[in-house]
């Protein structure tokens, strides 16, 4: 379906993806999704995090596993994934994460302007027994939220500059 950095990314990569919940939609809609997962991958052999703790990756392997359900063995069947390449793909995963964090941080630091903004901006998140809870209340939630928008915002920017400087291959659609 695609290569990226000269990595093939084939169906049966993206479609064990999607079962897993690593990407979500169709093939077409999930191979961007998968697309940036490895432009993130290849940024984190270039500058990589500490290795994921064996309690982590388990972890993350029955997250990946209760995605999938009963799916799971069907999948496997015809993605050819086996447990290696579930275990692999919960490694990546957490090197992922930590890489994130550590090059954008975990915590943003959002004014008091922001936060206001966003209470305002998302007063359906704040409704609490068809009331609108008093910002005082609502401020560390809030905040939060505030935070990891802007930090998902910063993250979605410098994927896209990623993806403008790689070699990203996608064949087109026969007519």
């Amino acid at each position: 379906m695609a290569r990226v950095e000269g990595a093939a990314i084939t169906l049966s990569d993206v479609r064990a993806a999607i079962g897993l919940g690593v990407a979500t939609g169709t093939p077409d809609m999930a191979l961007p999704q998968v697309i940036d997962r490895q432009l993130l991958l290849s940024e984190v052999q270039r500058f990589p995090p500490p290795q994921p703790e064996p309690a982590a990756i388990d972890a993350e392997v029955a997250a990946l596993k209760l995605r999938a359900g009963a799916a799971l063995p069907a999948l496997m069947q015809t993605t050819g994934i086996d447990e290696l390449r579930v275990r692999e793909i919960a490694r990546e995963t957490l090197r992922i994460r930590a890489y994130l964090d550590q090059r954008f941080g975990a915590d943003v630091q959002v004014s008091d302007d922001e936060v206001d903004r966003y209470y305002r901006a998302h007063q359906a998140e704040f409704v609490r027994d068809g009331l609108l809870i008093p910002f005082a209340e609502a401020e560390p939630i809030a905040r939060q939220r505030a935070a990891a928008e802007r930090r998902q915002a910063t993250i979605d920017q410098w994927i896209n500059d990623l993806r403008g400087r790689a070699d990203v291959t996608r064949p087109l659609s026969p007519p």
